[in-house]
């Protein structure tokens, strides 16, 4: 019965993700948090001299995130 069940679930779960994609989505995952222009405006406070931490805060996203976009930023003092 178990196994019926996975089987269902399984079917359900890859006809949702095609109707996602027919639909022009990505058929799946969530949103990214830092997009080009978050990262264009990021790029840019940090050349002004703002710290990460500043800069995090203000386009809504974690500081590991933030990190992870533009890790030239990884030496300086948060």
């Amino acid at each position: 019965v178990a196994e019926m069940e996975r089987e269902l679930v399984k079917e359900r779960t890859i006809a949702g993700l095609a109707a996602a994609r027919a639909k022009g989505g990505t058929g799946g995952g969530r949103k990214a948090a830092m997009t080009p222009d978050k990262i264009d405006t990021a790029r840019k406070l940090l050349a002004a001299g703002d710290k990460p931490t500043k800069i995090a805060k203000l386009l809504q996203v974690g500081l590991s995130t933030f990190y992870r976009h533009c890790p030239a930023s990884a030496g300086l003092p948060d």
